[in-house]
């Protein structure tokens, strides 16, 4: 499967999937509806809430990364973002099927879990994907909806179809404030104190490409670490102190659990802010 389109190229993780994909020999298209500030590949200009122009966009790959959306709560009213999510993960999906697409991989989110927990707290720590889904906002719906179209389609077509519930997506200049959230645990409770670096999600979306699956699946994709200096417990104690916390817990190791990603996959993150900043 190397003719791979990926939309939403032009983003934060897409800028990124896009360079690690053609620096290991796919021939990427880049669908977005803006062009790239790294235009190291073909682009297209493309609206995916369209299904005409989803089918031209999609028409000659043999895979899609599909990571085009609106990224985040609250950035747009909650019915235009439900609705541009839910109008465009549907098309890729339905494109893809019936284009006879190998594979699909998609970003759905971290949000899916509950967070920011202020209505719900986790179920317990570290969460992984068996744990319930608590979406709290029009975009979060739009991702558990998301999982549950794509076990649909993969039921009809048999076409696997590999969903990233990717957490806080970072790139290296964004670590220059990661010292300063442990002055406050309440900062980035939100979720547990995740984070994912742009080159992780690049390598979990490579390696959803190449893995041997067959089914609609999602994975957690985080750092192997958190972005606190501060241990788990006391963190967990502070701030969620009635959650059960199961397994071990590494003084920083992410929350989020990647296991399952690992296992699978072979997901192995490779970038943490530690060592780009010092940590107080």
């Amino acid at each position: 499967m190397k003719n791979v389109v990926v939309t939403g190229g032009s983003g934060k993780a897409g800028r990124a999937v896009v360079r690690d994909l053609v620096e290991h020999g796919y021939n990427v298209l880049n669908v977005d509806v803006a062009p790239s500030r790294e235009p190291i590949t073909r682009f297209l200009k493309a609206d995916l809430t369209d299904l005409g122009q989803t089918f031209e966009a999609l028409a000659g790959a043999e895979a899609v990364v599909h990571l085009a959306a609106i990224p985040a709560p609250e950035l747009l009213p909650d019915e235009i973002t439900f609705r541009i999510n839910m109008a465009s993960t549907y098309n890729v999906f339905s494109a893809a099927v019936k284009l006879g697409l190998k594979r699909v991989v998609w970003a759905s989110s971290e949000t899916t879990l509950g967070l920011p927990f202020d209505k719900e707290q986790p179920a317990y720590a570290p969460i992984d994907e068996a744990h319930p889904l608590y979406p709290e906002s029009s975009y979060a719906m739009s991702k558990v909806l998301g999982e549950e179209m794509a076990r649909q389609f993969n039921r009809w077509s048999g076409i696997p179809f590999v969903g990233f519930r990717i957490s806080n997506i970072m790139e290296p200049d964004d670590y220059q404030k990661f010292p300063s959230f442990n002055k406050d645990a309440k900062i980035r409770k939100w979720n547990l104190w995740g984070y994912v670096d742009a080159r992780d999600v690049a390598q979990a979306c490579r390696l959803g490409l190449e893995a041997a699956v067959t089914n609609a699946d999602h994975y957690i994709i985080a750092a192997a670490d958190t972005c606190m200096s501060r241990a788990n417990r006391e963190l967990m104690a502070e701030i969620f102190p009635g959650v059960e916390l199961r397994g071990e817990i590494g003084d920083t190791t992410t929350l989020l659990s990647i296991d399952k990603a690992k296992r699978v996959l072979g997901y192995a993150p490779q970038y943490s802010w530690r060592e780009y900043v010092k940590p107080e």
